[in-house]
């Protein structure tokens, strides 16, 4: 390039001066091509812009056919253009007619030319279209050429992100940065939410992209990445990581990617060729991520959550705005999507306008997914690489049952869901007027449904459900949801206040169930290798008996005069109640000498969760007072199937043969022994999988408020001996591959059930 007419700088800031001018699309678009060609001595200029239906339009040419503007086009993946685009990568080609996916575009005229270089138009790592420059002669472009082209792509991806080409696009279409997008994750917590999106961690918008001074800018952009590996570097100072572990590790790598001087000198470069420096931590993360996105090996394409949260964390160090969730005020209806989210932070959200979420990393028993479902939130999961693809404000459907989440849908797609969220409303109003109908079959059988809870404001639901009680308070979330451990008087007031709201209406208090996955920010735990099978719930209790007894203390204060059940989490050998049972003997024995008035009945329950207790239901059931199935754990732990593993949430099903039989087995042998059972998990609030569950035996299942209306609606016509009848010549015959939903399915639709 010759000097004094060309280089990045140059090329910069004749854009920036187009970009000030009054311009139309048209003509401003015309101008930055003829400048690119000129910069780069190419005879050839031209920019194709995605379209929303995956069609790259030729937007502006310089060198090429005028008469093919807005008529030539490629689809995604079609020719060199449709290549880039589908890769976002580059290409440099001496002789691009040679290349196996080069397409003649005889209106262009482009015959002459031979050497080609394109770039991606790159937002957030979405290309958006095209820029390529050709010449006449056969030469390989330099890397410094190949910058500059990349660099003024990201000038190109501004103009298009402000949907200001949009109304030059062929007629009838529209630009790719707002196609309707969907994608399939997992279902967390079901419902339908339709709103605007909100980002958890929003991303700072770059409007400066040119600087006025290269040396001030890199000084501005290493102060700020001092300033983030500092940050970085405290965290090591904190107690909660000062140790061995996984998560140590998986800090080291951060820190690690923060102090990359690869990473840090590509951003020094681009500053260098002209762009400020948060424009040059934009295109460098944008650049990372349509790279890192396309990586056969799944550990690098991992590690792409650590680099944009370092950008953002690195762009915010340059604004000077805090790293955290938007804290501006939220209007009209809204879904919020996050890579991940504690449970505390989902509640400042919770305006009554919050419809729905939408979390690329967390699986179903994450503990904001346990509080959401608890709010009647409807949840998808597992969806990588899923907020990038959004903007604030767009459009968004959650399809909370089938895991399915639509962005920018089109009019008749959002006008389908607004007809399934009616539908949904008048299913609703169906449904409270069963709320005082008795729970009974067809046949006379009477069940017991009872709701899931965890927090005080899930307690109105219980009138409004018709639940006959409350089969599961989780006691955790408290302590999940609070920024230090909850002292024993917080504990008392909050059971206190559950028993006075639920009218004397029987609620079960499950113990402490942290560890594992589930860690407090302000208890200082061992990493585990496999959280799920290690010191968590009553193992944890019983080693740390204060804890344990300070909330037994709680709950005995808190049930003075009433009637209290406890169940204990996790339970593996039956000696493990009867040392709760001596903890509590001690504590009541203990208040009662000071006064205290204790609780007029007290039961001790145990959760049948670990496949081990399968060998001593006899034991079990005399030693319990009563037993409550786990069902998503004893899923989980029977079938040596992680719930959260995505290539095995499909493969294995709770309404299997095996799992059926060894749920009827357990009622079985709770009916001998006279014990009160209860099943509460997911598979309770289904109507289909409900049903089996009554099938094989039980008579008291326990789900969240949502699922109360459809599986009353379900049972009260439900003919319960007939149900019992098929199932039990199922699973006592020798058929490995019968499909009970099926079968299910079509007992259901014969005899008019509702599922």
């Amino acid at each position: 390039m010759k000097s004094d007419v060309s280089g990045p700088r140059v090329l910069l800031r004749r854009l920036r001066e187009v970009m000030a001018e009054r311009l139309g699309a048209q003509e401003r678009l015309n101008k930055i091509v003829q400048h690119i060609a000129r910069n780069m001595v190419a005879e050839v200029c031209s920019v194709y812009v995605l379209r929303s239906d995956e069609i790259l339009e030729l937007f502006a040419t310089e060198g090429l056919n005028p008469e093919s503007v807005h008529v030539a086009s490629l689809r995604v993946g079609q020719g060199l253009v449709g290549t880039i685009a589908a890769s976002a990568r580059s290409l440099n080609l001496p002789e691009a007619q040679r290349h196996p996916a080069f397409t003649y575009l005889p209106e262009t005229g482009e015959e002459v030319f031979h050497s080609f270089l394109g770039v991606p138009i790159l937002r957030v790592g979405r290309a958006l279209g095209v820029l390529v420059v050709q010449n006449r002669e056969h030469r390989v472009y330099r890397d410094d050429e190949l910058e500059a082209l990349e660099t003024t792509a990201m000038v190109l991806a501004e103009l298009i992100a402000t949907g200001e080409l949009e109304g030059i696009a062929n007629k009838g279409t529209s630009l790719g940065l707002n196609r309707p997008l969907q994608f399939e994750g997992v279902s967390l917590s079901d419902g339908l939410g339709l709103g605007k999106v909100i980002l958890h961690e929003p991303r700072v918008v770059v409007t400066n992209l040119f600087n006025e001074d290269a040396d001030k800018e890199v000084a501005r952009l290493k102060k700020a990445v001092v300033s983030l590996q500092v940050s970085i570097d405290d965290l090591f100072q904190k107690g909660d990581v000062a140790q061995d572990g996984e998560h140590r590790e998986v800090l080291e790598a951060y820190r690690m990617f923060a102090n990359d001087r690869g990473w840090i000198r590509r951003m020094e470069e681009a500053v260098r060729n002209g762009l400020a420096a948060e424009a040059a931590v934009e295109k460098v993360q944008s650049d990372n991520r349509a790279r890192m996105l396309r990586q056969p090996n799944p550990y690098l394409r991992d590690r792409l959550n650590d680099f944009d949260d370092l950008a953002n964390r690195l762009l915010r160090e340059l604004v000077g705005k805090p790293h955290g969730p938007v804290d501006e005020e939220i209007m009209g209806d809204f879904v919020v999507l996050a890579r991940s989210m504690g449970a505390a932070e989902l509640l400042d959200y919770n305006n009554g306008e919050l419809r729905g979420l939408v979390l690329e990393e967390a699986g179903p028993t994450s503990h904001v997914v346990i509080v959401a479902r608890a709010l009647g939130i409807p949840v998808v999961g597992q969806l990588p690489g899923f907020v990038a693809n959004a903007e604030p404000g767009n459009d968004i459907v959650v399809d909370g049952d089938e895991g399915i989440v639509t962005l920018r849908p089109q009019p008749d797609v959002q006008l389908a869901y607004q007809e399934k969220q009616h539908f949904r409303e008048g299913q609703r109003e169906k449904y409270a007027k069963l709320r005082n109908k008795p729970s009974v079959t067809v046949d006379g059988t009477q069940i017991e449904l009872l709701m899931n809870a965890g927090l005080l404001m899930d307690l109105p639901q219980l009138a409004e459900s018709g639940a006959s009680g409350i089969g599961l308070f989780r006691t955790e979330l408290q302590f999940m949801i609070s920024a230090t451990l909850p002292r024993p008087g917080e504990q008392e007031e909050l059971y206190r206040n559950v028993l006075d709201s639920v009218d004397g209406k029987p609620v079960t208090f499950r113990t402490l169930d942290v560890g594992g996955d589930k860690v407090l920010p302000y208890m200082q735990l061992a990493a585990e290798e496999n959280p799920a099978l290690g010191w968590r719930a009553i193992r944890l209790a019983l080693d740390r008996p204060g804890l344990l007894r300070s909330q037994i203390r709680a709950l005995l204060k808190a049930a003075a005069g009433r009637s209290l059940r406890l169940m204990l989490p996790l339970v593996t050998e039956v000696w493990e109640i009867e040392q709760v049972r001596n903890i509590i003997r001690r504590e009541v024995e203990l208040q009662t000498r000071f006064g205290h008035e204790m609780p007029r009945s007290l039961e001790l329950g145990a959760m049948l969760e670990v496949p081990s207790l399968l060998w001593q239901l006899d034991e079990l059931m005399q030693s319990a007072d009563f037993v409550s199935v786990g069902s998503n754990d004893l899923f989980q732990f029977t079938m040596a199937a992680d719930r959260g593993n995505a290539n095995l949430a499909r493969r294995f099903s709770p309404m299997s043969k095996p799992y059926l039989r060894l749920l009827r087995d357990i009622a079985r042998k709770a009916d001998e022994h006279n014990t009160s059972l209860t099943l509460c998990g997911e598979i309770a609030g289904r109507p289909l999988s409900a049903m089996a569950i009554l099938g094989v035996g039980y008579r008291s299942i326990s789900m969240s408020p949502a699922a109360l209306g459809p599986v009353k609606a379900m049972l009260v016509s439900l003919d319960l001996p007939r149900l019992k009848g098929v199932l039990d010549q199922v699973l006592d015959g020798e058929d490995v591959n019968i499909d009970i939903p099926k079968l299910l399915s079509s007992f259901a639709e014969s005899n008019k059930i509702p599922y």
